[in-house]
């Protein structure tokens, strides 16, 4: 059925020639019940004219448009298919009004004569009076052209469909309140290139576009869609007649861009590629708009295939059935001469030497916008006529509102594509092609951007013959950085950048910010170059672990230890080897190192504040005390081997007052205030260790050592009193080696202490505390094992030394020997 019509008016209109004359009556004219207008500018004027006095231009002598012409054919076959079509407009018949508009500021004569009652123009007080009888205006096709001629239409809310103009004011009602269009607004042409963008990751890249409404709305849409995405503006220009396109072109290769934008109509775009045929511009992607990207001229130009690939936006190929057996009707007729064909100006084309052939070969794109285009006033003259019984009511007085109402209700299908049209008058039909210029100089289809009912966007990238060797070139500035790598901007674009790679203990999101280096938290690592933060690995000596089991085992074993020698010290109390070691002085020495004992649990397990602050209290207390002790026991062996023969005062003081006693309750009672001082300001507390391993966490105990190190130095300056004294008994009898025993004890705590605080210098890791640990064992250990085993020996296995004889005689050999 659907091509039984076309046939049916092919037939019809063969008759209705034959009958009538074989002259071809006037193209641009057309009598009917009802008029449309129609503005098509088959010329082009290709520079500004200066004129002397206001003058009609002849756009018959200025640049002939043939894919123009061959839509301006279009609509002239749609009113004569819907004049012979028996469903819609029965027993109306259309006619039309076209005018050539080749300069829109010099072509409004004939735009007057469209909205003139009688060869005049003035307001009309009465709405039903005096009215034009164009019911609606099919066009203009560029944007510029109808921003000049659209008021002349809203003033009385006249309808304007427009087949080609799409810049984005025509969307504002307030300013087109009667206004549609049936072709997608620039935004819809821009969203599709951007996708194409996307698709490739193509990010630097030129736009050059004409200097008019079309061109610079495009520009400003582009530079809004882009905004927030990561393609950059390298290089904008606006083309006119007096561009130099070679030094454009000169800038673009200099700047590195490889993907143009050519934004503008036909005229413009074949200057461009013309001069870069020219120039042999080679390694170029070409963005052709919906304007140009089925422009057969260039496609078939010699050499431009060397100019790299063209890719376009493109209104898709609709196959208008009847068009071309009305074509090759029409150019087969004889026309009549210009003089009777031009009944008003610039309503002749003088394109006699046209074949049909040309015409149908020509630029095939808008062709579905006109045809759309005169359907919808049709529709909406259909309605208003009430023409659904099969005869229209012709007694209706047709106002532009009913008209503009009902072309916003628009709601039918043509050509399997429901026309529509939005609350702005926009289509809410229809797509848009993406097309490739292939090897055979053709536009081959190789995606679409639906619209409706949701936005689509598709591509065939292997259908694409790219220019570089079947890969997809490349567009940037700068390449890519590499994981982990922050952008530092080169310049004003943010496309062109060094990469920096983020230091250690930082982290790169890409997505948040490419530009700056995040720190990761506390409870976080990452390695240089990186994305993401890793979580830290929570270190801490747990009493599971064998090493603190087996410290914590030699702790008890010291404390048994202790208490075996406690024991056996109290057995024989009153012997030489117990009182000369001491006497009661030896259980203040093993009562402190069963007290410090404790402190050695604490460095293992999770670090409390309880923990922290009992793993250095009893030993930094206690230990003080037993130093204090040795310090009076090395005193006293001097004393009574050295000091007494010489100073006998001296001895009986130390006696009568109890000396001893009061320097270790004093040195107690130091220690104790200073100890609880220093904690109490700055008490130890939980601490993680983040700087020495970045992949852990080490819980340790934060103790500050400027405030605690007036703990340390009554404990460091007792040590060095003993070390002193008991090195001042180095020669005593040989067989008297209690001076001997408490020097090596102290060499061996000195020894400890120095290793464990070279350990720590290197070291942070978690069994510094076991280290610690061990170093505080060693420590009680080392006076246990040095000072009270060996008299524990003696009273064991050597009975025949522990007596009062024995003692007696070393003292007077001794002294013998000093006064000699």
């Amino acid at each position: 059925m659907s091509h039984f019509l076309p046939a049916l008016w092919v037939l019809g209109f063969f008759v209705h020639g034959i009958t009538k004359s074989t002259l071809r009556p006037s193209e641009f004219h057309l009598k009917g019940d009802y008029l449309l207008g129609g503005l098509f500018d088959i010329h082009y004027v290709s520079s500004s004219r200066y004129q002397r006095r206001p003058e009609a231009i002849d756009c018959s002598r200025e640049i002939f448009l043939l894919p123009n012409y061959r839509r301006f054919q279009l609509m002239r076959f749609t009113v004569e298919e819907i004049n012979n079509s028996t469903t819609l407009l029965p027993n109306i018949s259309l006619g039309y009004e076209i005018f050539d508009i080749c300069l829109d500021t010099l072509s409004l004569p004939g735009i007057f004569k469209l909205i003139s009652v009688n060869g005049s123009i003035q307001p009309w007080p009465d709405p039903s009076k005096n009215r034009s009888k164009i019911v609606a205006l099919v066009g203009p096709f560029t944007s510029t052209q109808s921003m000049t001629v659209a008021p002349l239409f809203m003033m009385d809310h006249t309808p304007m469909v427009s087949y080609g103009s799409s810049a984005s004011v025509f969307s504002e009602k307030l300013k087109y309140p009667s206004f549609f269009r049936t072709v997608h607004p620039n935004k819809d042409t821009i969203n599709v290139i951007v996708a194409i963008f996307q698709h490739f990751n193509w990010r630097w890249v030129a736009f050059l576009y004409s200097n008019n409404d079309f061109g610079i709305d495009g520009l400003e849409r582009f530079i809004e869609r882009i905004k927030n995405t990561d393609i950059c503006l390298a290089y904008t220009k606006a083309l006119s007649e007096n561009t130099d396109l070679s030094q454009i072109l000169k800038q673009i290769d200099a700047d590195n861009i490889h993907v143009i934008v050519v934004f503008a109509p036909k005229i413009y775009a074949e200057a461009v590629i013309k001069t870069a045929i020219q120039l042999k511009v080679t390694n170029k992607v070409w963005i052709a708009d919906d304007g140009w990207s089925l422009n057969k001229v260039l496609q078939k130009m010699e050499g431009i295939k060397h100019i790299g690939t063209v890719l376009g936006v493109a209104q898709p190929l609709v196959t208008i059935p009847g068009f071309h057996d009305f074509i090759n009707f029409t150019q087969g007729q004889v026309p009549k001469a210009d003089s009777e064909q031009q009944t008003f100006c610039n309503q002749v084309c003088n394109c006699r030497n046209l074949t049909a052939g040309d015409i149908l070969a020509a630029d095939p794109s808008f062709s579905f916008p006109v045809y759309s285009a005169v359907h919808a006033v049709a529709h909406a003259l259909h309605n208003i006529l009430e023409c659904g019984t099969g005869r229209c009511n012709d007694n209706i007085s047709v106002q532009p509102l009913m008209m503009l109402d009902e072309l916003k209700k628009s709601n039918f299908t043509l050509l399997n594509q429901s026309v529509q049209f939005n609350k702005n008058g926009d289509p809410r039909f229809g797509q848009l092609s993406i097309v490739f210029w292939n090897q055979s100089g053709d536009a081959q289809e190789v995606g679409f951007y639906h619209f409706s009912p949701s936005p689509t966007f598709f591509i065939n990238d292997t259908l694409i013959q790219w220019h570089t060797d079947g890969e997809v070139p490349i567009a940037l500035c700068s390449p890519e950085c590499p994981t982990g790598y922050a952008k530092k901007l080169i310049g004003i674009h943010e496309c062109c950048f060094r990469c920096e790679m983020c230091p250690n203990e930082t982290y790169l999101n890409i997505t948040d910010d490419p530009y700056n280096c995040i720190n990761c938290k506390e409870t976080e690592w990452s390695p240089a170059g990186s994305a993401l933060c890793h979580p830290r690995l929570v270190e801490y000596v747990p009493f599971t672990d064998s090493r603190a089991i087996l410290l914590m085992v030699g702790t008890l074993i010291l404390v048994g230890l202790i208490l075996a020698v406690s024991f056996l010290f109290a057995i024989n109390y009153n012997t030489p080897v117990v009182r000369s070691a001491g006497g009661p002085m030896c259980f203040l020495i093993l009562g402190c190192l069963t007290l410090c004992c404790p402190s050695v649990f604490f460095y293992f397990g999770r670090p409390t504040n309880a923990s922290c602050y009992l793993r250095y209290f009893p030993f930094l207390l206690f230990y003080t005390v037993c130093l204090a002790c040795f310090v009076v026991r090395s005193f006293q062996i001097v004393c009574i081997f050295k000091i007494a023969a010489k100073f006998p005062k001296l001895q009986s003081w130390w006696i009568k007052y109890h000396a001893q006693w009061l320097l270790i309750n004093g040195t107690f009672l130091i220690q104790a205030l200073l100890v609880l001082l220093s904690f109490s300001f700055y008490p130890p507390r939980p601490y993680n260790e983040t700087s020495w391993y970045p992949d852990q966490i080490v819980l340790s105990c934060d103790l500050n050592l400027t405030a605690a190190s007036c703990s340390f130095f009554i404990p460091s300056l007792l040590c060095c009193l003993c070390f002193n004294f008991s090195y001042m008994g180095k020669d005593l009898p040989k067989n008297y080696n209690e001076a001997k025993a408490i020097t090596f004890c102290l060499l061996l705590l000195i020894f400890t202490w120095i290793l464990f605080v070279t350990e720590y210098l290197l070291y942070r890791g978690k069994y510094i505390h076991t280290l610690n640990a061990l170093a505080v064992l060693s420590s009680l250990y080392s006076f246990l094992l040095w000072y009270f085993l060996p008299k524990c020996y003696i009273m064991i296995f050597q009975s025949h030394k522990n007596t009062q004889k024995y003692f007696q005689g070393l003292i007077q050999n001794y002294t013998k020997t000093i006064s000699q």
